[in-house]
């Protein structure tokens, strides 16, 4: 569903979005006075990995070679223990027990807290942001990649679908399970998942000591600034790939994530996308791409989707109860905007 660029700007494929992050050690300040002079020199440590289908880096800035090395061996570590919980792709995980059986007892506090916050946002939503939207999802693969049911006509059947399967408020979750009200069912949780990873890896480093990190991990979180005193400069690329520059926002203590339907398509034209109205079962089309900048990154995840789908009057109203987020967006005509709240 993204398309990102690396720390090293070169181009690695994502889900969403399509991003260069400027985040290189060149010219990095030297050692300050009163350093001893046998004392190692901070750099970055970099890890590569997968998060729920994203090619994701880390670049964390220390001293100590052998503190750096053990975190980020923890920290994949827990990236693939998210992974079980969220990842769809992966039959024994959470998620997919869950789709599958209906019911899931003793999830994890990480999958019943992100299933809870997705709920939340659910309401102040309007219902614009709904996990239960994956039996939509099926319907379209169905019918454009696994050609396993082809509808005559699809956008009929994605509305069946969505009325008589899509409502996050039939989705029971307490500590000792998270339960379905309709046979059927079934959730995702890709628009905001990467931002909740991003958050848990952040607060990972910054409980330990770690004061500076770049993490893009589907999403991305900066912890501080970049070692040469600015802000992390990610560049947001034009999503109509008209070959001009697009806008630089600065990260510093904050996090960024990136919406867009351009990133999954199930045909050429791009009318069908990934990002579905949960009321028609529709791709929606009242951006090409919302970029939402603001002090978590799961938060920024979900906003980023629901305001994708809720279009701009709605998407200020839900910035406005959310203070310390803004958004960048793209309209359907590739004019960028800043939404007022």
């Amino acid at each position: 569903m993204n398309e990102r660029v690396s720390m090293k700007s070169a181009a690695l494929p994502s889900r969403r979005r399509a991003i260069r992050i400027f985040a290189g050690a060149g010219g990095v300040c030297a050692l300050g006075a009163g350093v001893r002079a046998f004392a190692p020199a901070p750099r970055f440590f970099r890890w590569n990995g997968d998060v729920l289908g994203a090619v994701a880096e880390i670049a964390l800035w220390h001293a100590n070679e052998t503190v750096a090395r053990n975190a980020l061996r923890r920290i994949d570590g827990e990236i693939a223990r998210l992974g079980r919980a969220f990842g769809l792709s992966d039959p024994d995980s959470e998620i997919s027990r869950l789709n599958r059986d209906g019911t899931l007892d003793n999830p994890t506090r990480e999958f019943r807290a992100l299933v809870e916050a997705s709920l939340r946002l659910g309401d102040l939503s309007g219902g614009a942001f709904d996990i239960s939207v994956q039996p939509v999802w099926r319907v379209y693969e169905a019918h454009f990649w696994t050609k396993a049911e082809v509808a005559r006509d699809i956008a009929a059947r994605a509305l069946e679908t969505a009325r008589a399967l899509v409502d996050y408020r039939e989705i029971e979750v307490s500590a000792r399970r998270v339960a379905f009200g309709r046979p059927g069912m079934a959730i995702t949780l890709n628009g905001i998942a990467q931002g909740f990873v991003a958050d848990f890896i952040g607060d990972l480093l910054g409980g330990e000591g770690f004061d500076t990190a770049f993490l893009d991990l589907g999403e991305m979180r900066a912890l501080g600034s970049h070692p040469e005193g600015r802000g992390w400069s990610v560049d947001l690329k034009d999503p109509l790939k008209r070959g001009v520059g697009g806008r630089t926002v600065e990260l510093a203590d904050t996090a960024l994530a990136v919406s867009g339907g351009y990133g999954t398509t199930f045909e050429p034209t791009g009318r069908f996308h990934h990002i579905f109205n949960p009321v028609d079962g529709a791709s929606s089309h009242a951006f090409l791409d919302v970029a939402v900048v603001g002090p978590r990154a799961t938060m920024a995840d979900g906003l980023s989707t629901a305001i994708y789908v809720a279009g701009e009057a709605a998407g200020a109203r839900l910035l406005a109860a959310h203070p310390g987020y803004r958004a960048l967006v793209t309209r359907p005509d590739g004019e960028g905007a800043a939404i007022a709240v």
